[in-house]
């Protein structure tokens, strides 16, 4: 079953809930055609081969599975029978490593570590059985992935050719408070009208993911420059010559952009001590502009056309909550007086508090931080004097 590195099969792509659109804007731009989109994801066409450019490119995904076998499956035994009948031994080392991740739903299974046991079963006897010895197993996805994704009766088996999630991209070395998934913050800068060219201002800066997300994203450099093990390397007949073709592809496709300002501020100095190291980790430290002060004073370069982008704390008891009214109605008056001519984002998952902004927002784009309900508010901040209809006060 070598032939899987060349042989096209459905591939299933997943990402975090609302992600999508951004993961099929990405799929396409790499050349792929996209079949079919759902809420946690995208389906194509794709051999294993392409699997592994989809895995060192793809910002805003979390895991790449290549589907081996679909079957209908009352229960674990049926699921054990036909995991079993699958040729292992061609895909699997005897002395490798392999993890198991699922997700079930199925009435005869209360607990899906029993599902994820039953295939881990199959395997290893299918293993012994052709090579009279099995490769070790554990939670941890560092080797080979194999999952299973089983609703009512019906079932399929994937090689998971990712390992630990895409949506972490591996430079992030101090995440500091509440740090936005690096898949998460990347998509929101897709969403924008950013150019790439123009300023991108991230006062409120945080741990700096949003702002060397928009450095990385403005100089075409992905993920798969950070990262150095995917499961898809402890398959059987893994050439790592295809691998070293597609890293050394994403080298060559690093563009630069000398006259970009991308200005990263925050209250706290030890926020921007820890962005600046994520930064360096990133290789874009010499891009970003970071400095300590109140987002108010952070310096806006005047009428020239970028974005500025917050991500303000969103407030989860009411003494918090009523101190956060006066900061979000300072963001609007930052807005509103330093900001003209930009496009302006406020990412927050309290809308009430949003509301204190005093601005209209434009668009409202949905997106989940984590498992909180979260929009993402575009401003449109003119430049010059306007009466108060136009600017959209309200």
């Amino acid at each position: 079953m070598t032939s899987l590195y060349t042989k096209k099969a459905p591939v299933t792509i997943t990402c975090h809930k609302r992600l999508t659109p951004y993961l099929e804007q990405e799929v396409n731009e790499l050349g792929f055609k996209v079949e079919e989109t759902f809420v946690t994801g995208v389906r194509l066409f794709a051999s294993i081969n392409e699997c592994i450019r989809l895995n060192l490119n793809l910002r805003c995904a979390s895991q790449v599975l290549y589907s081996l076998r679909k079957f209908d499956a009352r229960d674990a035994d049926e699921i054990y029978a036909r995991v079993k009948a699958i040729p292992w031994e061609t895909l699997l080392h005897p002395d490798g490593y392999f993890s198991i991740t699922s997700n079930v739903q199925n009435d005869t299974i209360k607990n899906s570590m029993f599902a994820n046991l039953r295939v881990k079963d199959a395997v290893i006897d299918c293993m012994r059985d052709k090579t009279g010895t099995r490769p070790s197993t554990g939670a941890e996805l560092n080797g080979a992935v194999i999952h299973l994704f089983w609703k009512n009766e019906e079932a399929e088996i994937f090689i998971d050719t990712s390992g630990d999630s895409l949506g972490r991209h591996g430079y992030r070395k101090i995440p500091g408070r509440a740090p936005m998934l690096e898949a998460l913050a990347a998509s929101t800068i897709l969403a924008t009208r950013w150019d790439r060219k123009a300023p991108f201002i991230n006062p409120m800066c945080g741990s700096g993911t949003v702002a060397i997300e928009a450095a990385l994203i403005a100089t075409n450099s992905r993920p798969g420059l950070f990262r150095n093990n995917y499961a898809f390397m402890h398959l059987q007949g893994y050439d790592e010559n295809v691998y070293h073709e597609e890293r050394g592809r994403l080298e060559k496709q690093i563009v630069e952009v000398p006259e970009l300002r991308i200005i990263a501020t925050d209250l706290s100095p030890q926020a921007v001590e820890n962005a600046r190291k994520n930064a360096r980790a990133a290789g874009v430290a010499d891009m970003i502009t970071f400095s300590v002060c109140d987002f108010a004073a952070t310096p806006v370069p005047p009428d020239a056309g970028g974005v500025v982008f917050m991500n303000p704390e969103y407030g989860l008891r009411l003494g918090e909550i009523t101190e956060l009214e006066e900061t979000y109605s300072r963001i609007g008056d930052f807005m509103k007086q330093k900001c003209g001519g930009y496009h302006g984002y406020i990412f927050t998952g309290n809308l009430d508090l949003a509301k204190k902004i005093g601005l209209k927002a434009k668009r409202r784009i949905e997106f989940y931080n984590s498992t909180l309900d979260c929009r993402l508010l575009e401003y449109e901040l003119y430049a010059g004097t306007r009466d108060t209809r136009k600017l959209g006060i309200s």
